[in-house]
């Protein structure tokens, strides 16, 4: 399943903990990517939170992935996940199509 997971901030950005524990989550971050868990890393364009496209069995690995980040578990982010599902739209707008058209 693929999850998207949009991040959001939970302790204000001058924290001095984000200081401390960035390299510690970027190397878990690196990890996680390694082992096929975060398949896309991004920054949104307009705000300075991590995105990331998980793909995990089901959300609760997804829950599991994202806790074992050490700025989640240190309070200073955490994410929203949303569940995703392929996009069936095209399947429908050919159905009636003849088969050989």
């Amino acid at each position: 399943m693929k999850v998207l997971a949009m991040g959001r901030d939970t302790a204000p950005p001058d924290d001095p903990r984000f200081a401390e524990v960035r390299p510690a989550e970027a190397r878990r971050v690196w990890e996680l990517y390694q082992a096929d868990v975060f398949r896309e890393m991004y920054f949104r364009a307009d705000h300075p939170n991590g995105v990331l496209v998980l793909e995990v069995p089901g959300l609760a690995e997804a829950r599991e992935a994202i806790d074992s980040l050490p700025l989640v578990a240190a309070g200073l982010i955490d994410f929203d996940l949303v569940p995703l599902k392929p996009y069936p739209g095209f399947a429908r707008l050919f159905a009636e199509a003849a088969p050989g058209v």
